[in-house]
């Protein structure tokens, strides 16, 4: 993620004028035409966009993401997370008395496990798919049988790729849970342990 308070170089507590100052000093030399690269030009703006918006600077501060600076993957991490703050927050067990973090986590790794399983099965029909193509005798004109077997192949390929992609994604989301922990009410560790 992009901190746009660091591209600007202002603090958090910068007012709309330090921050429009700070965009016109640094514009002048990322600018394109004044030599600066494309990029880094796109997110200066982008930025100041950003901090000089009063609900987008206050979802930044609130959360450390904004849809225009955010990695893909980022978001895509970030949707799967919401999916599971939402469990979390439908759970009827008292706060306190499990650890929805952990819990996350396991579900993350299940999710990551199946994925995997499923490539293996995936993989498994491809190559049975190819055992046939290999086996089969072609008609000399046309081979209507080949190129069906041909095309499920290649849409298995695809539902590997996805699911390849999606196990990035689940990973992506794993690792924004890297330094979070959740404090379980002793007492409760006392009654789940008799």
């Amino acid at each position: 993620m992009i901190d746009p308070y660091d591209i600007l170089g202002v603090s958090r507590e910068a007012d709309g004028t330090a921050i429009k100052a700070a965009y016109r000093k640094h514009a002048k030399a990322a600018h394109p035409d004044a030599g600066g690269d494309v990029d880094a030009f796109a997110r200066l703006t982008t930025s100041y966009e950003l901090l000089s918006d009063p609900v987008r600077r206050k979802v930044y501060d609130d959360t450390g993401y904004d849809p225009d600076l955010a990695d893909t993957r980022d978001l895509q991490g970030l949707v799967i997370l919401e999916t599971l703050v939402n469990e979390m927050i439908l759970d009827e067990r008292d706060p306190g008395s499990f650890d929805p973090v952990s819990s996350m986590r396991r579900k993350l790794t299940d999710r990551i496990v199946n994925a995997r399983i499923h490539i293996l099965e995936m993989e498994r029909h491809r190559a049975r798919i190819r055992n046939h193509i290999d086996r089969i005798g072609r008609k000399p004109e046309t081979d209507v049988l080949g190129r069906m077997l041909k095309s499920r192949c290649e849409t298995i390929n695809d539902a590997i790729s996805k699911s390849e992609a999606e196990i990035i994604t689940i990973e992506q989301a794993y690792g924004m849970l890297d330094g979070y922990t959740y404090e379980i009410e002793p007492e409760r560790i006392k009654a789940a342990a008799e």
